[in-house]
């Protein structure tokens, strides 16, 4: 297991992730957004190689490099959103996602770009709990899926009234805790539950997935890092659809997890400024948001800008 993924929120160094945006980067976005404000593309046929993206591209090199050889994390600081149209922000997004690797559809119709912003709806089977306003527990972006995303990534357009804090928790450092405090419920994470699939699928497809949420898998340099697929609201959700009971060793193991993961000083948190990027390395970290309480004005709601992206698979929902 890599020792960089071996770290906790409370001595992690404010600085580690976090990646200044250069002024030649600002110049070559800002000449995008022009460029597409003057004459439109649909975002779907938006290519790096189409534009002048020489110092972008460099730049992207560096966070994809800060993500995979650092502590699993990039938060870039930050775009000058407050100048662009919003559809010039998302083919910025976009673009620059697209250097980092392949966007994926996130839904089973198709969406490949995803406002992460409430809908109103309480989160339960078919509602995702990012288009809610609701505490969420740590998790994996589609986890239920036969392939999640390798990477996730989160773009700010506005932020909440009150709340909404980010948090990101390494999953190699839970993983060592739970090792030392309960060294006999650490196996039954690497045995199947089930998971409900949100709906996300064909008409009269199976409802759940059944899968391990850790797993041990070969890294590039041929040694062996943990990778994860977690998600205890979907876990439970899955029981019910599954109409069996989770047994008790299982209940006991992702209920201790979920007590380490939410000590205070595992995990890192942060909060969003309109502007800035957070990648994370959707195999390694798990994360969160904190409730929070929007902006009466619809205009002013809070408002990411999600991007799922892999290159492993194809680029439809299920890979």
């Amino acid at each position: 297991m890599s020792d960089r993924l071996l770290w906790r929120g409370d001595t992690l160094p404010a600085t580690a992730g976090r990646i200044a945006v250069p002024g030649d980067v600002v110049s070559e976005l800002d000449a995008v957004v022009a460029a597409l404000d003057r004459d439109p593309l649909p975002l779907l046929v938006l290519r790096p190689e189409d534009f002048a993206l020489k110092a972008s591209r460099a730049f992207m090199r560096e966070v994809k490099r800060t993500i995979d050889e650092g502590p699993g994390f990039a938060i870039v600081d930050r775009l000058p959103v407050d100048r662009w149209s919003l559809d010039g922000a998302k083919a910025v997004w976009w673009l620059l996602a697209s250097l980092v690797a392949r966007p994926v559809a996130q839904k089973w119709d198709g969406t490949s770009i995803y406002d992460v912003t409430d809908l109103g709806k309480p989160p339960g089977n078919g509602v995702r709990p990012d288009v809610t306003n609701y505490d969420q527990n740590f998790h994996t972006d589609n986890s239920y899926n036969n392939v999640p995303p390798h990477y996730v990534g989160l773009f700010c357009i506005r932020t909440a009234m009150e709340g909404g804090v980010s948090g990101i928790v390494s999953f190699a450092a839970a993983h060592e805790e739970m090792r030392k405090r309960h060294p006999e419920l650490l196996q039954r994470l690497f045995q199947p539950f089930y998971f409900d699939r949100q709906r996300e699928h064909a008409p009269g497809d199976v409802m759940t997935t059944h899968h391990p949420m850790f797993e041990r898998q070969e890294d590039e340099g041929g040694g062996e890092r943990l990778t994860a697929r977690l998600s205890y609201f979907q876990v439970k959700n899955g029981y019910k659809l599954a109409g069996v009971d989770l047994d008790p060793e299982g209940k006991a193991a992702i209920e201790a997890f979920e007590a380490i993961l939410n000590e205070p000083g595992l995990a890192a948190h942060f909060h969003f400024e309109p502007g800035q990027i957070q990648l994370v390395d959707n195999r390694a970290l798990g994360h969160k948001r904190t409730a929070f309480k929007d902006w009466p004005d619809a205009a002013r709601k809070r408002l990411l800008i999600r991007l799922w992206l892999r290159d492993s698979g194809g680029r439809a929902y299920n890979g």
